[in-house]
């Protein structure tokens, strides 16, 4: 399953680019928030591939969502997609948006795909493995390594929101003695802590499933954790029924290796 969500990430991210080099038109959705060509043909060329797959399992993907478009996932395990996460670094002509693919069971993210075309590298995640791959510009996997969250030391290098931080995301940067705070877009953040680089990364207001599913499932494959405020892991599909689902997350905060969590 990981590999057809590469393939279908490495697809996806050929399209994105040629938007983004080529320019894109923005519109905006009900919520105000924005999309582009490039959402919509990203986000069907990952579900055409993920339904000849594996057509039996619902994937609820963010414009289909949009779009009134959701599959029943009571008592199922289930896809979540995110064709571009970033759209706001995408329009802004910034590279650090993403293409996210995520398999939830029982409400938690085991399997993961995040890809970043224009860094030119990807992150999967599942089975308790991670490993980080360098692609090329035939959008080909040229390398691929382990990677393992670091344990979270007493002075943590922090990641935060580019483009929606918040006086209570300050507010705990501030509390945390964080030696560096970095600021970053998209699913990233979640890869920077997987990957051993930075540690801590708190997240005060909205995120929906589809944009934490995939990064949270190669941080967790990595050694690390992602928690709500209570300390309860984030969980995924929280109703169990999409015609009346909720798909925003509560407040959380992703950690790398913290001895005795998972």
């Amino acid at each position: 399953m990981l590999a057809t969500f590469e393939k279908a990430a490495l697809l996806a991210g050929k399209a994105i680019l040629e938007i983004y080099r080529a320019g894109p038109n923005t519109s905006y959705k009900a919520d105000r928030s924005p999309v582009t060509e490039a959402d919509e043909r990203a986000e069907e060329i990952i579900l055409a591939e993920l339904a000849q797959a594996f057509p039996e399992i619902p994937v609820i993907a963010e414009e289909s969502v949009a779009m009134g478009r959701i599959p029943s996932i009571e008592g199922r395990s289930f896809m979540l997609v995110d064709p571009l996460d970033g759209t706001k670094e995408f329009i802004n002509n910034r590279e650090d948006f993403t293409v996210n693919i995520a398999l939830i069971e029982n409400g938690a993210p085991i399997l993961g795909a995040v890809y970043a075309p224009a860094l030119k590298v990807a992150y999967l995640g599942g089975g308790g493995r991670a490993e980080k791959l360098v692609v090329d510009d035939a959008f080909a996997v040229t390398s691929r390594e382990p990677i393992a969250a670091r344990p979270v030391g007493s002075r943590p290098i922090c990641v935060a929101s580019r483009s929606h931080n918040s006086a209570e995301t300050e507010a705990f940067l501030e509390k945390s003695g964080a030696a560096d705070i970095r600021s970053i877009g998209s699913s990233l953040k979640f890869c920077l802590l997987a990957e051993g680089v930075a540690d801590l990364y708190p997240r005060f207001g909205r995120t929906m499933e589809w944009d934490t599913a995939a990064g949270d499932a190669v941080l967790r494959a990595a050694g690390g954790s992602t928690v709500t405020l209570d300390g309860a892991p984030l969980t995924y599909g929280k109703t169990g029924r999409a015609d009346m689902l909720d798909f925003a997350n509560p407040d959380f905060i992703a950690w790398g290796s913290r001895p005795g969590k998972s």
